[in-house]
């Protein structure tokens, strides 16, 4: 039986769509924070990071032979985000989102090795 390519990328596509997920719920409830004013570089990071990492498990998920480059790409932008979420502890969703930024970020450099 072939193992597909695509199976050696297994753990950082799903750490990459678990972590565009998390951005994206997070970003929503930031939008919904009577404070958004406050939160509006989280907001355009978390986005970021969203489309970044939802990009890089497509790259993954197809063995593009830029997929090393875009994960590289995707571990900066996470732990960028990871480090803006931690400047707003005190809401749940940026911790739980903080928590999977770096989780991703882990997963993608892996993946580069």
């Amino acid at each position: 039986m072939q193992v597909l390519k695509q199976e050696k990328y297994q753990s950082c596509i799903e750490a990459c769509f678990d972590c565009a997920e998390s951005c994206e719920a997070c970003a929503t409830d930031c939008l919904r924070d009577p404070n958004v004013k406050m939160l509006s570089k989280c907001i355009q990071l978390l986005r970021d990071c969203s489309d970044i990492c939802a990009a890089s498990a497509r790259y993954m998920s197809r063995d593009s032979e830029y997929a090393r480059n875009i994960c590289r790409v995707c571990a900066d932008v996470c732990d960028a985000c990871a480090a803006e979420c931690d400047k707003h502890k005190s809401l749940e969703h940026c911790r739980i989102t903080a928590s999977s930024c770096r989780s991703c970020a882990e997963e993608c450099r892996k993946m580069m090795r």
